[in-house]
């Protein structure tokens, strides 16, 4: 500001300094009076465009300073999401990787009846799978981050395609009551069977994931007027309102300390997100009641 004081410091000099010549040069007392009072409405005039024009230029450079730090400071909360992600995905390729390598040096080292091995290969299995989705997301991540996935839509029988997705990989869940289903036989919808699957075993694996406790989950499928909705509610920790914003953001994962103890990347959210706006649908998430969250997406049936 200290130029803008300057300026009218100069101003109010140069303004004077007429005023003198022209008391010195004219004799008439009128036409001096008028003179002067046109210098002064000049002076006047003068230091409001200073001061206008300078506090405007002011505020230009607050706002560019405030766009600054704060696009440093997204840079540096994404740094830090991507640090964090390096640091969980590296913890969740070793694990299942552990978990096999010592089913497989189990069922080498020892002598093992039938179904002592049979349990081991499942296992082994089981995180072989685990390994593989987990690869998958994190490729699909990418392609759809760099733009360069195209959808490949066909009519698809989604009714059919859950009943089929849980039967493969939540079996045990369904037997022991932990996963109740209320799906709506053939409902129909274009999809990409490829990616639309990844949908489905995000959430619920989050669902799975999140109770830590007694696992109480229902998975829906209707039809409701030219919509169909599909949910999983859970009664786990639950998504605060702060959180509830931000878990579709790539990398992005709730910040307390129980939800940080479970395993994850930061990715499932952010592709089902991003898939389900690609099918022309769009995803909420909700407090259920007494405890937990529902994950509710809404398609428009064609």
């Amino acid at each position: 500001m200290w130029w803008e004081i300057l300026l009218v410091k100069q101003t109010g000099q140069i303004i004077d300094g007429k005023q003198k010549l022209i008391e010195l040069s004219v004799a008439d007392p009128a036409a001096i009076e008028t003179q002067v009072a046109s210098l002064h409405q000049k002076k006047q005039t003068q230091v409001m465009m200073v001061v206008g024009e300078g506090t405007v230029f002011l505020l230009l450079l607050l706002y560019g300073i405030y766009k600054v730090v704060q696009s440093h400071r997204k840079e540096l909360a994404l740094t830090n999401q991507q640090k964090n992600f390096f640091l969980s995905i590296t913890h969740e390729l070793k694990t299942p990787i552990a978990a096999t390598k010592l089913q497989l040096q189990t069922l080498q080292k020892y002598k093992l009846d039938e179904a002592k091995q049979s349990e081991l290969l499942a296992n082994a299995l089981k995180e072989t799978e685990r390994l593989n989705s987990l690869i998958d997301n994190v490729l699909l991540a990418s392609r759809l981050e760099s733009g360069e996935f195209t959808f490949r839509k066909q009519k698809t029988n989604i009714s059919e395609l859950l009943e089929n997705l849980l039967l493969r990989y939540y079996k045990p869940q369904l037997q022991a009551n932990e996963i109740k289903t209320a799906i709506e036989k053939d409902i129909f919808l274009n999809i990409d069977e490829n990616v639309f699957p990844s949908v489905i075993t995000n959430l619920v694996d989050n669902a799975l994931k999140y109770s830590f406790a007694e696992k109480n989950i229902h998975i829906s499928l209707k039809r409701e007027n030219s919509e169909i909705i599909f949910s999983v509610a859970d009664t786990g920790c639950g998504v605060n309102e702060k959180d509830s914003k931000k878990i579709f953001t790539r990398f992005y994962r709730a910040g307390n300390e129980e939800t940080r103890s479970a395993k994850g990347t930061g990715l499932g959210l952010y592709i089902t997100d991003y898939i389900t706006k690609n099918h022309q649908g769009e995803i909420t998430v909700k407090q259920n009641v007494p405890k937990g969250s529902i994950f509710e997406i809404r398609f428009y049936a064609s």
